[in-house]
């Protein structure tokens, strides 16, 4: 097959720090490529994924996240530029409704986000030209009534995370400084159990700036330090000797990268029982689901109980780049070769 990839323009690929998306959109690319498949990845000029690239956008537009122009500026030169391919994969949001200026391309769309109103109302326009997959069984939930072509869950590469032993002594947050996300319940939950915390978060936007002096700055201290954005072999090092990923969202999340990526390293998570957490989190075995604050607190006391083993090894049988990139190919395959419609029953043929 002939794939094209259309990744968002507001982080290189793969990232150099934060950007679940970007990783994601690396690794399919990187997979689509290793399985034979020509690939073309459209991002922007500061990438350096090791598959056969175009862009227009000379820098990834992180300042101006979220703006029309620089996104469908990208967006239509992608287009162009995946003329004659097989399949578009577009990662972005606005490539799909711009797409349905050609009706003949088959473009599959991949919501990275929740289906909340303002999303349902975009993917409504575009459920009838674009395939569109899900990355949870509980984002797909959301959808209310639009088609889901197939549910896909991220994947990653074990190899590329180091087995660890938790032997750092502290427990992690690692994700964004936004109130969704959990930093200062992580904070107040480490505190009220009476245990070190490192809470690394991507901190570049206003809000999540003005989050950080209002709610986390003050529980600072001691036991709970701030490390900044971390990525790379520093976010590995982290996990690895973490003796658990403390993430207490409090939001629907779609998915949630950062726990199949602590669990390759061995590392528990303890995270609220929400959005996605069931499906990656075997409660008992692989970390805790919580349902309440002290509860969260009373299993960080019971993390040395569990198999670090068995959380990597979750990671290798559910969570692989090449069960993720395998289920991507049997979905495009199946929209390019669709099954034969049966001929009509003749008149007064039996059914």
């Amino acid at each position: 097959m002939r794939i094209a990839l259309i990744a968002p323009p507001w982080v290189p690929v793969p990232p150099p720090l934060y950007g679940g998306t970007e990783l994601v959109v690396d690794r399919l690319a990187r997979g689509f490529h290793a399985a034979g498949h020509e690939v073309l990845l459209f991002t922007t000029g500061d990438s350096n994924c090791p598959v056969p690239r175009d862009w227009v956008l000379e820098r990834a537009e992180h300042l101006r996240m979220g703006s029309v122009v620089p996104e469908l500026r990208h967006v239509v030169h992608g287009y162009e530029a995946a003329r004659g391919y097989d399949i578009v994969h577009d990662h972005t949001l606005a490539g799909p409704v711009y797409a349905r200026r050609f009706p003949d391309v088959n473009v599959v769309t991949t919501n990275h986000g929740p289906f909340n109103d303002e999303l349902l109302d975009i993917y409504r326009v575009i459920a009838d030209s674009a395939s569109l997959i899900a990355i949870s069984h509980s984002q797909a939930s959301y959808a209310q009534g639009l088609p889901i072509a197939r549910v896909i869950h991220h994947g990653i590469d074990v190899s590329d995370f180091p087995m660890g032993d938790g032997s750092g002594g502290y427990f992690l947050f690692l994700g964004r400084m936004a109130p969704d996300k959990g930093a200062r319940r992580a904070a107040r939950i480490a505190r009220q159990a009476g245990v070190r915390l490192l809470i690394a978060a991507k901190m570049r936007e206003p809000l999540e700036l003005e989050y950080f002096d209002e709610q986390v700055r003050p529980l600072l201290g001691d036991d709970v330090e701030f490390v900044g954005e971390v990525g790379g072999d520093e976010k590995l090092e982290l996990l690895a000797g973490a003796k658990a990923l403390l993430n207490p969202i409090r939001w629907v999340e779609p998915f949630g990268l950062v726990m199949i990526e602590a669990l390759a390293c061995g590392t528990p998570v303890l995270t609220y029982r929400m959005g996605a957490a069931p499906e990656i989190v075997d409660d008992g075995i692989t970390g805790f689901l919580c349902d309440v604050h002290d509860e969260m607190a009373e299993a960080i006391h019971k993390v040395d109980q569990l198999d670090r083993r068995a959380c990597r090894a979750a990671v290798e049988e559910r969570f692989s780049t090449d069960r993720m990139v395998a289920q991507h190919l049997e979905l495009f395959e199946s929209l390019l070769s669709p099954l034969p419609t049966p001929p009509p029953t003749a008149v007064g043929e039996a059914l």
